[in-house]
């Protein structure tokens, strides 16, 4: 090897956490969907809502690439609406249920009588099924979005506290926060500079999860008719309007049906990389 050779610089590494596909894959999903719901008015055909009874359920042509539904508004257009209202319940729970979670994490580990009480709370909400508890809410309230979300992050909020819970007693007998608490540094100020910094990457990767989650159940209430106002284009409202039409009419239930399994595929392959790519034991020795 000549001596050039060994001088010469070598290309930085790159991060093994961005060089892992799956987050690649992921990442790349819930981009394009996001481009998608940003981009639905210049993407869109014609107006979501606009009513036109002469093209009812007119199946996919160049103009309308994925038919008309039963009132003959394009589907293709009502779908990529239909992003706007999954992602920004996705995201918005997820910031939600994540934030409250550790709230309510980090006190129960600190506190026995926070403990006892908030723990037995979760604990109840925890043993209903988080879809029930959304329709509960949803019967008492009226149907918006801001509803859905709310009732969302109620059934999500408990699988956070656990988890932060959890990880606050582990991290409460570490040395470093004993030296803290030796010194006398207020409560929370150890909560600050120890606690929740080493708490950021499981929360990370809980709020992809949490985002798949809350996208599925906001469908499923509004398939059912407990979610958004069946006047907005969402993914569920449509694949409810669908379901009498399937087999006159399958290309209604297609754009929605396609673009939620993609959405929800994002999510869950994005949190499956950072979970690998963030998680020492999960890590393979190279």
């Amino acid at each position: 090897m000549s001596h050039a050779a060994t001088l010469a610089p070598t290309a930085p590494r790159k991060p093994k956490a961005l060089a892992r596909p799956s987050i690649l894959i992921g990442a790349g999903i819930v981009l394009l969907v996001a481009l998608i719901a940003l981009a639905a008015p210049w993407l869109g055909t014609v107006d979501p809502q606009q009513i036109n009874p002469i093209r009812r359920m007119k199946p996919p042509s160049a103009d309308m690439w994925f038919g008309t539904d039963m009132l003959g508004r394009d589907v293709w257009s009502r779908a990529l609406y239909g992003a706007r209202v999954s992602l920004v319940c996705g995201i918005a729970v997820a910031a939600l249920a994540t934030s409250i979670g550790l709230l309510i994490g980090v006190l129960a580990g600190f506190s026995r009588l926070a403990d006892r009480v908030l723990m037995r709370v979760m604990d109840g909400l925890m043993a209903i099924p988080a879809i029930l508890i959304a329709v509960a809410f949803m019967a008492l309230t009226e149907a918006s979005l801001k509803n859905v979300v709310i009732a969302i992050t109620i059934a999500e909020v408990p699988r956070v506290a656990r988890l932060m819970r959890g990880m606050t007693l582990g991290l409460k007998e570490m040395t470093y926060v004993e030296a803290a608490r030796s010194v006398g540094t207020p409560v929370h100020m150890i909560v600050r500079r120890h606690i929740v910094p080493n708490c950021l990457t499981p929360l990370i990767v809980q709020g992809t999860f949490i985002a798949a989650s809350a996208i599925i159940t906001e469908a499923v209430l509004s398939f059912i008719g407990a979610g958004t106002p069946a006047h907005i284009p969402s993914w569920g409202n449509m694949m409810a309007e669908a379901r009498s039409l399937i087999q006159v009419a399958p290309w209604i239930l297609l754009a929605p049906g396609l673009l939620l399994s993609l959405t929800v595929l994002g999510f869950n392959i994005l949190g499956d990389g950072l979970r690998d790519a963030l998680d020492p034991r999960m890590r393979t020795i190279q």
